[in-house]
């Protein structure tokens, strides 16, 4: 693979880095005022009464990925040391723009404490990035790994942070198993139907089976080698990461809840399906996720709210995962209407496209 596509996949990653926090430090991004107080004023504030070693660690940590991705990109230009500190600097700067902005939203408050530890996140994290960055991304053994198994293809790193969005919105403990696109959602739209059970489950079955059709070949079409084993872990990690985020945010016991007659049916549906498609020829293969893409992102649009879903989410308390459900539930709206547009342009070199 060429040394520009290796550098546009940490282009990419930091690029997209930057619209989360954007995203997740102004959410929900509404009711813009000016105060009339000093916008600066956050900077020389006293300790905070009330803050926990959780609060600290979330806001390193959330500017930690930021450091590593910005100075591997960096990397491609600058000396390790030169390109640590302009990623800890850009992380420092969009820190401080991020609390400067939240003064006009009434529901944010900026914090002196808050930025101080999201640059010592961008400062360790561009450390790491310094170190350890461009081997991991672009020269070492993981990378070297990535271009033997990916394809060589237009647009094939847009294609892994596809995947990369579709696992984080298996972290959204208010939508079906792999049910993305709701607009409804999104728009604060009434349901179009009212819930009945038995219908319920046939169309939980069928936008289980049918999202997990279009991830599966999507998954597939980016890879030349081990293609269904991989695929398969992706489908198992996904799965992995929905018990987790249950389990963490409403509780141990409702770990496994998503586990219904209806995703039962239709992840074994999905499976098969995937595995038949998947020895398709490449036109074939695009034009059946594709199809599972609209599909599912219909049925999803018309499927009535889950009584389930809305109780357990009224009893449950996001807190510090507030912003963070705001973000993965926009990620989830989006995420076929970013991929069908990919699948359209997606090419990959003669020699690979032979490989199906």
């Amino acid at each position: 693979m060429a040394n520009g596509t290796r550098t546009h996949l940490t282009q990419y990653l930091t690029s997209g880095y930057v619209l989360l926090i954007i995203y997740a430090s102004l959410y929900p991004l509404a009711d813009w005022r000016d105060s009339g107080g000093d916008p600066l004023a956050f900077l020389g504030a006293a300790w905070p009464r009330y803050w926990t070693g959780f609060d600290l660690a979330t806001n390193v940590l959330a500017y930690l990925p930021f450091g590593f991705f910005c100075t591997a990109a960096l990397r491609r230009r600058l000396a390790p040391l030169p390109a640590w500190l302009a990623a800890a600097l850009l992380g420092s700067a969009l820190s401080f723009t991020m609390e400067l902005l939240q003064n006009y939203l009434p529901s944010r408050v900026p914090s002196n404490l808050d930025l101080g530890c999201n640059a010592l996140g961008a400062l360790l994290g561009a450390l790491i990035g310094a170190r350890w960055g461009s081997r991991v991304l672009d020269d070492g053994r993981l990378a070297r790994w990535r271009r033997r198994i990916m394809m060589h293809a237009y647009g094939v790193d847009v294609g892994v942070l596809l995947i990369a969005a579709w696992l984080m919105t298996q972290l959204s403990p208010e939508t079906l198993l792999f049910g993305s696109g709701n607009l409804r959602q999104m728009l604060d739209l009434p349901p179009v139907q009212p819930f009945l059970p038995e219908r319920f489950v046939s169309l939980e079955a069928a936008i289980a089976a049918s999202g997990l059709l279009a991830a599966g070949l999507i998954a597939t079409l980016l890879l030349r080698r081990q293609a269904r084993l991989i695929t398969g872990v992706l489908l198992l990690a996904a799965l992995l990461i929905k018990t987790l985020a249950h389990a963490l945010l409403m509780g141990p016991a409702a770990a496994v809840a998503w586990i219904t007659p209806g995703n039962s049916v239709g992840l074994a549906a999905g499976l098969a399906l995937w595995w038949g498609a998947s020895f398709l020829v490449f036109p074939l293969q695009r034009a059946v996720a594709a199809l599972a893409l609209l599909f599912a992102t219909v049925m999803v649009n018309i499927a009535p709210e889950n009584p389930y879903l809305a109780n357990m989410l009224h009893i449950w308390n996001p807190g510090q995962f507030l912003n963070f459900n705001g973000l993965t539930r926009l990620i989830c709206s989006l995420w076929p209407f970013l991929a069908l547009p990919w699948l359209m342009i997606y090419r990959p070199e003669r020699n690979d496209a032979l490989h199906y």
